[in-house]
């Protein structure tokens, strides 16, 4: 009879632990989703080149010919672009941006095609003629500017710090002395940080994930990258993750990137320039970012480069 007592006295204490773990998981916060109707409504009113806009440019009517868009993007970035496995779309600001520009050069906004990029591929793919352009939060730097050409700046941000939250040893850029410091190889971000953390032990991860992922596991003590990638992973992962003092470093322009010298540079400023001046650029940050972040109004596009 004990022995029962005992079998059934621990099944409760299982039952309990099981209810008290369901309630803490429905308790948990869930990230802001993007409010897909609105979305997917906004970029069908995008504008369409003309015929003559498009005859205008080598770049413009290669896409025509073929039919479709070839993009180099993500498809984990939660704020930037995003897929969503229950319809397979693809939202989030950068998405937005080159499903305009499908949209802009072919009439249809569905018509790309995407091949996923990291920051060590972003080149690569461009110079071997995989895709047409790159939408990745991709920083506009001399270095690469060699290699390929941009059009834009679309968007603008600085670098900022991520910690674990509740780390309460770094506060800022003078606590990073000494630490272990993760970044993206290819970002910008070593050189960076060999500018204004200089003692700290930088070491370089693939991509995004694994980066945090060494901080998440005390791999890493913080993680330096865009303020506004670290926004995505903040939003993406609510309570995981703290912002450790403010941003930092040199404007960082994003930039769109199109094959060295391309005729694409002056098409693609020309769209950014019709999408700004109508209001849709702050339309479709708003729903991309101000309504998942709380920001209430969108800033000021970036002076496009002429």
């Amino acid at each position: 009879m004990k022995r029962y007592q005992k079998i059934l006295a621990v099944l409760s204490l299982l039952v309990f632990t099981f209810v008290l773990s369901g309630a803490a998981l429905a308790e948990e916060p869930t990230p802001a989703a993007i409010d897909k109707e609105a979305f997917d409504a906004l970029i069908a009113t995008g504008p369409v080149a003309t015929d003559e806009e498009i005859a205008a440019s080598a770049w413009a009517t290669a896409v025509r010919n073929a039919g479709v868009l070839r993009v180099g993007g993500t498809r984990t970035s939660f704020l930037f672009s995003q897929l969503d496995e229950t319809d397979n779309g693809i939202r989030g600001f950068d998405a937005g941006l080159y499903q305009l520009l499908a949209r802009y050069i072919l009439g249809d906004e569905t018509k790309y095609e995407l091949t996923q990029v990291t920051s060590s591929t972003r080149e690569s793919v461009l110079t071997g003629n995989q895709v047409d352009a790159v939408f990745a939060t991709y920083s506009i730097t001399p270095s690469r500017q060699e290699v390929i050409s941009f059009a834009g700046p679309y968007y603008t941000s600085q670098q900022a710090i991520l910690v674990k939250n509740g780390n309460a040893e770094i506060n800022g850029l003078e606590d990073l002395a000494g630490k272990i410091v993760a970044t993206q190889a290819g970002s910008t971000g070593p050189s960076i940080l060999a500018e204004y953390a200089p003692e700290a032990d930088v070491q370089e991860f693939e991509d995004d994930i694994q980066a945090r992922t060494a901080v998440e596991l005390g791999r890493a003590d913080a993680y330096v990258t865009d303020y506004t990638l670290i926004l995505n992973s903040i939003v993406k992962n609510p309570g995981a993750y703290a912002v450790a003092g403010d941003v930092f470093g040199p404007v960082d322009p994003y930039g769109i990137g199109l094959p060295k010298d391309s005729d694409g540079v002056a098409f693609v400023n020309n769209f950014l320039k019709a999408i700004e001046d109508s209001g849709l650029w702050a339309q479709l940050w708003q729903v991309s970012l101000g309504d998942r972040t709380g920001i209430s109004s969108a800033p000021a596009a970036p002076a496009i480069a002429e």
